[in-house]
């Protein structure tokens, strides 16, 4: 009987040890590793709900919202009163919605391929030298910094980096 609670204990402690660190890895935004980690519990322990619990948080932080609604949907099959699976599955639904649909019509937007885009790169160049477009744009832009500051941080660079290179062009 001894022996076999050994083992017992040795296999529960191999499961909660990849979960332990998937949770690390997630830390260390080593996001494939977390899901590998979890991956290797699960194949272990089908059951184990906190495996695809930090699996679904790894898959949100990648992104990768539908995969983490999965995740989190089996966590809460197995563990139904978990307060934080059920938080962090609204949270994953929500933004699955946010980019299949970003503008409410269905159609999706690739922000890289507009600002890439040298005829609208144009076009919004020659639209900013109309004074009530400026005025406008500065009021868009203001909305965009307070619901997200990061595209608007990503925008800035970009056009410094084209009027670096523009630059650079110029003077070789």
């Amino acid at each position: 009987m001894p022996e076999k609670l050994d083992r017992c204990r040795g296999s529960c402690l191999i499961l909660m040890f990849f979960p332990l660190r998937a949770a690390a890895q997630s830390k260390l935004s080593h996001y494939t590793d977390a899901i590998k980690d979890c991956e290797k519990a699960i194949a272990i322990d089908s059951k184990y709900s906190k495996a695809y619990g930090r699996m679904g948080l790894a898959l949100t932080a990648m992104n990768k919202f539908e995969e983490a609604v999965t995740s989190y949907q089996k966590a809460l099959d197995l563990d139904p009163e978990n307060d934080s699976y059920k938080s962090n599955l609204k949270i994953a639904e929500q933004k699955l919605r946010e980019v299949a649909s970003p503008t409410g019509t269905g159609l999706s937007f690739d922000m890289a391929s507009l600002i890439n885009n040298p005829a609208f790169i144009t076009m919004a160049a020659s639209l900013m030298q109309n004074p009530q477009v400026q005025q406008l744009g500065q009021q868009f832009a203001q909305q965009i910094q307070q619901q997200n500051p990061e595209l608007i941080e990503q925008l800035r660079n970009h056009i410094r980096s084209r009027s670096f290179s523009s630059s650079t062009e110029e003077h070789s």
